[in-house]
């Protein structure tokens, strides 16, 4: 084997096509892309265009809003919480917040807050803080001799008095 015998596979590299080339190339005068006008220029494409029918687009009514206020919640429920306990990497003794949980790798990140599921069990005593829970969480969690602390603010119910 010598330096000058080394060499490519065969068909491992292609040569590229130069268009606009003459007749004989098979690839010349308009180099593959038709006519003139609109879509033998470059850059510019009617994306939606129907030929002039309304495009569909625009027949299908608009519907929904996007509200700018909306919080994402991180959610965690019971039975994680416990996994996480029984696999030492929350200790019950400290209080459970949303970055001891992230510290512990139990979430990969907090977003806007932290919200308490009621799936599954817990058999551990927690003092936690979330921004919100279902009755179902906290029920859990008190049954079991903890407490649930919510950080959010409480919603005013209607009827109240502001």
């Amino acid at each position: 084997m010598k330096l000058s015998d080394i060499a490519d596979n065969a068909g491992s590299r292609k040569k590229r096509m130069r268009v606009g080339r003459g007749i004989g190339s098979g690839k010349g005068k308009t180099s593959g892309r038709g006519g003139k006008g609109q879509t033998a220029r470059s850059g510019v494409r009617i994306k939606g265009f129907e030929g002039g029918q309304m495009p569909l687009h625009r027949r299908l009514p608009k519907r929904g809003f996007n509200n700018i206020f909306r919080l994402d919640f991180a959610e965690i429920n019971l039975d994680r919480l416990q996994e996480a306990i029984d696999a030492k990497r929350i200790d019950a003794k400290e209080t459970v917040t949303a970055e001891s949980l992230v510290k512990a790798g139990v979430l990969r990140r907090a977003k806007d807050g932290l919200r308490l599921l009621g799936r599954g069990e817990l058999k551990a005593k927690l003092a936690i803080e979330v921004h919100g829970a279902s009755k179902s969480a906290i029920a859990a969690v008190e049954k079991a001799g903890g407490t649930v602390k919510i950080l959010a603010p409480a919603k005013k119910e209607e009827g109240e008095a502001a």
